[in-house]
């Protein structure tokens, strides 16, 4: 129950051209629409969806927003559903629901878009201030997983290493990195918990690289992405890809790379 130490809350302030403006039948329409277009459950996505609100400024903070029915009636799904939504975002600090007076806005989801993803050769190969990683497996003598792209031959055998970025204690990034196994005696093994993906091969003696890509999709977080990375199952994620291929034609690096989309940005180098 609120008290009446409480700040004073309003209600949700309509704004100009926003969904709430349009008719509760086309509204409700458009969001049916929508939600139905994914394999997503639904109550995730109407939970991104009302995170969108919060962050928008569609929903104020300290506003009251529309009731568990209106919400229901809008998006065309059960109660049940709109209220498995809203705990995903009173979970996180987003709202609060008081019994006989509504759920208010508390606050507005944190972003801090400070991982860059750079797409130029240098940028690839800076180091993100503060991060640290953390090596969950390492296997050695595996083969190439498939890839994407069409450049470059598969050595005999790679190491396998599958790290966690993170900073401040923030996961940002789940990698899974192979280094062709012929060249892992000159890497000094501290490199491979300090330092990016590419500069591992970047200054090897007797290797040049003569080519190299990056391929960026965005998916959407599973289960064990969304463990650790601890996101919501569904959750927008970027998913990259980056490749290295010596003077021989020899694919020396592939670094399978899982970012965390509430935390990155990608930046062109346009000249």
């Amino acid at each position: 129950m609120i008290d009446s130490r409480a700040p004073r809350l309003y209600p949700v302030r309509q704004k100009k051209f926003g969904v709430l403006d349009m008719p509760d039948s086309k509204a409700g329409n458009a969001t049916v629409a929508a939600l139905q277009k994914s394999n997503v459950s639904r109550y995730i996505q109407l939970a991104g969806l009302f995170r969108q609100r919060i962050e928008s400024g569609e929903w104020e903070v300290g506003a009251k927003i529309p009731t568990v029915k209106e919400l229901s009636e809008q998006c065309g799904v059960a109660t049940m559903t709109i209220r498995q939504a809203l705990a995903s975002l009173e979970k996180d600090g987003l709202i609060a629901r008081y019994r006989a007076k509504g759920t208010f806005v508390l606050d507005r989801p944190k972003r801090d878009l400070w991982c860059e993803v750079k797409t130029d050769w240098t940028g690839m190969l800076i180091a993100r201030d503060n991060a640290t990683i953390n090596i969950l497996s390492d296997d050695r003598n595996v083969s190439l997983p498939r890839y994407e792209g069409h450049i470059g031959n598969a050595a005999p055998a790679y190491r396998h290493l599958r790290r966690l970025h993170s900073r401040d204690g923030t996961t940002f990034l789940l990698a899974d990195v192979f280094v062709d196994e012929r060249l892992c005696s000159q890497i000094d093994e501290e490199a491979y918990s300090k330092v990016t993906a590419m500069r591992l091969v970047s200054d090897l003696p007797g290797q040049t690289i003569v080519d190299a890509n990056q391929i960026v999709t965005i998916g959407s977080a599973d289960l064990e992405t969304s463990d650790l990375l601890n996101v919501s199952i569904g959750d927008p994620v970027a998913k990259v890809q980056r490749m290295a291929v010596n003077q021989h034609g020899d694919i020396i690096l592939l670094a399978n790379g899982i970012y965390r989309g509430d935390m990155m940005k990608i930046e062109v180098k346009l000249r």
